[in-house]
C-alpha cells in the first residue's frame, strides 16, 4: 500500500475544508490537489513536515481546474513539475486570465483573501491526459477518469483501489451529511448522474475526498450524493418556477441549506466548514444555469 499523506490547507482558518494529498513513490513525491494560491504557505509549510521541499514535488494532478483545486499549481510549475489535468482545461491553465475574470465577477473584492494570485503556466508542462490513460510515476501508477458533472474538465484519479474524486463524489466533513457542489458553469445533472455511475463500476474500496477526507462506506456515500443532488436541483427549479430573483433565491437557498444542517446536529465550526468547502449561493447560480439551459 501507498504511503498517502493527507494535508489539510486550513482554507480562511477552518480545519478539514480543502485537503491536498501527497503520495510517495520510487520518483519521489506526487501531489494530488494543489489548493488555492491562498493557501499555498500552509501547504508548503506541511510539505517540508513531512520532509521534502516544494522542489521535490515533480509531478501534480488536478481533478478540475477550479481555483480551490488547482489555484496554486503555478507555484509547482515554477520549477518545472508537470501538471497532469484534462485537455478541457489546459487553456485556461496557460492563460487563466478569463478563469480568474469570471471568478472576480462573482467573489469581486474577496478575490485575493480567498484564492490569491493566479499565474501563466507554460504549455509544455500542463499534460493533458485522456480519459482511461494510465500515467506512471516511479513504482505508482495513476487512471484518469474523466468524470464531469461538476466540472465538464473534471478527472477522478485512480491509484489501485483508491479513487480521488475532487468534487464529483460530493462534499462530507466529518460526520456531516454528503453534500453535491453546484457551482456555475457546468453544471449537468445527467452528466453527473454517469459520473456516479462510473465510479460505481470502478467499484473503489476508498474515496479520497478534496473536501474533506477518507470515505470507506462508498455504495452508501454515493446514494446520499445523488440524494442531495437531485433534491438541490429540484430546489432552486421550484424558486424559478415561482419567478425569485437570483437574490432572493440565494437567501432562501442558504437559510434552508444552513437550517438542515443544524436539524443534523451541526454547530456553528460545522457550519462554517460547509460554507467555506461548498459556499450554498454558488449552487444556486449552478443550478439555475442548468435549468436555464434545459429550458
Amino acid at each position: 500500500m501507498h504511503n498517502i499523506q493527507p494535508i489539510d490547507l486550513n482554507f480562511l482558518g477552518c480545519d478539514e475544508a480543502i485537503a491536498s494529498y501527497l503520495i510517495e513513490t520510487s520518483e519521489g513525491p506526487i501531489l494530488i490537489e494543489t489548493g488555492p494560491h491562498s493557501t499555498f504557505s500552509v501547504l508548503e509549510k506541511a510539505i517540508n513536515h513531512l520532509g521534502y521541499k516544494v522542489e521535490d514535488i515533480m509531478n501534480v494532478f488536478i481533478t478540475h481546474i477550479h481555483l480551490d483545486h488547482a489555484g496554486a499549481a503555478w507555484k509547482f510549475a515554477e520549477h518545472g513539475a508537470k501538471i497532469h489535468l484534462h485537455p478541457f482545461g489546459v487553456r485556461h491553465m496557460a492563460d487563466p486570465s478569463k478563469l480568474m475574470a469570471s471568478a472576480k465577477m462573482i467573489y469581486k473584492e474577496d478575490m485575493d483573501r480567498l484564492w490569491g494570485e493566479m499565474h501563466n503556466i507554460p504549455e509544455h508542462l500542463l499534460i493533458a491526459v485522456e480519459n482511461g490513460e494510465k500515467v506512471c510515476v516511479g513504482d505508482v501508477d495513476l487512471i484518469s477518469w474523466h468524470t464531469p458533472g461538476h466540472a465538464n474538465h473534471h478527472i477522478a484519479w485512480q491509484i489501485e483501489d483508491l479513487l480521488f474524486t475532487g468534487d464529483v463524489a460530493g462534499v462530507k466533513i466529518g460526520e456531516g451529511p454528503v453534500v453535491a457542489p453546484c457551482p456555475p458553469p457546468d453544471i449537468n445533472l445527467e452528466k453527473w448522474q454517469a459520473s456516479i455511475d462510473l465510479i460505481r463500476k470502478i467499484s473503489p474500496a476508498k474515496l479520497y475526498l478534496t473536501h474533506f477526507g477518507v470515505v470507506t462506506d462508498v455504495v452508501n456515500h454515493l446514494i446520499a450524493l445523488e440524494k442531495d443532488l437531485y433534491k438541490m436541483a429540484d430546489i432552486v427549479k421550484m424558486y424559478m418556477e415561482k419567478d425569485y430573483s437570483q437574490e432572493k433565491m440565494e437567501e432562501l437557498f442558504i437559510t434552508y441549506v444552513n437550517n438542515e444542517l443544524k436539524v443534523l446536529g451541526l454547530k456553528d465550526d460545522a457550519l462554517k466548514q460547509y460554507d467555506a468547502a461548498n459556499p450554498p449561493f454558488m449552487s444556486v447560480a449552478g443550478l439555475l444555469r442548468y435549468w436555464k439551459k434545459k429550458n
